[in-house]
């Protein structure tokens, strides 16, 4: 088995990837994902693997057959929590980085309390009115908290259709804005990747300051 690198060690190969200046940014960090399923584990994989230092993972649900196709979870993690097994495969990935979960399912009233703190959150939810209603919740308590949120990614379309667009202050919104799985839509692990991929770039857009003043 290779040793695991020192935190220095990794941060330099980080750096020498993703430049200096980024990669102290990414280290500063503190997301928030609501929601760990095709785009929530996918989000914090690659948020985990760009250096972001500090994580909140929120998620009630277990893992389930059914997720194997586009979540980043093992057949030997079915049962599990969703929020723990996750954790625990970003310290295979990312030793280093600070990760604190939540297995308690967000509702309005909670929120506010939850996600105080966090500067950037990701919704990653399947449901949609599961996202309205953190939409709307977090502009009504986090004014000045960055949203990326993920809209439509179900389907066999074009992958060229899904895309990120600022709406708003703070608000981010990825996907193609039309597919979801009340359609009845194929839910195929290639293409929700996409979408978790634009959400997390957004992320990544934030912290390195590219996004405050686009329009």
């Amino acid at each position: 088995m290779a040793q695991l690198p020192t935190r220095q060690e990794l941060r330099e190969a980080l750096a020498s990837r993703q430049g200096e200046a980024l990669q102290a940014k990414l280290e500063r960090a503190a997301v928030a994902i609501c929601g760990l399923g095709g785009l929530g584990s996918n989000i914090a994989i690659a948020l985990a693997r760009a250096g972001v230092g500090h994580l909140l993972l929120i998620d009630f649900d277990r893992v389930e057959i059914t997720n194997l196709n586009r979540q980043q979870y093992r057949i030997d993690q079915l049962g599990s929590l969703k929020a723990e097994a996750l954790r625990d495969n970003l310290a295979a990935i990312a030793p280093y980085c600070d990760i604190t979960i939540d297995t308690d399912r967000l509702t309005a009233e909670n929120i506010a309390a939850k996600l105080t703190g966090w500067p950037i959150i990701c919704e990653a939810f399947d449901k949609a009115e599961a996202k309205v209603m953190l939409l709307d919740t977090v502009a009504e308590n986090f004014p000045d908290a960055w949203l990326v949120s993920g809209v439509g990614m179900a389907g066999l379309a074009s992958a060229n259709r899904i895309r990120t667009r600022r709406l708003g202050r703070r608000l981010v919104l990825c996907g193609d804005g039309v597919s979801g799985i009340e359609d009845g839509a194929a839910l195929l692990g290639a293409r929700v990747l996409v979408c978790a991929a634009h959400q997390a770039l957004a992320v990544i857009r934030v912290i390195a300051g590219e996004m405050a003043n686009e329009s």
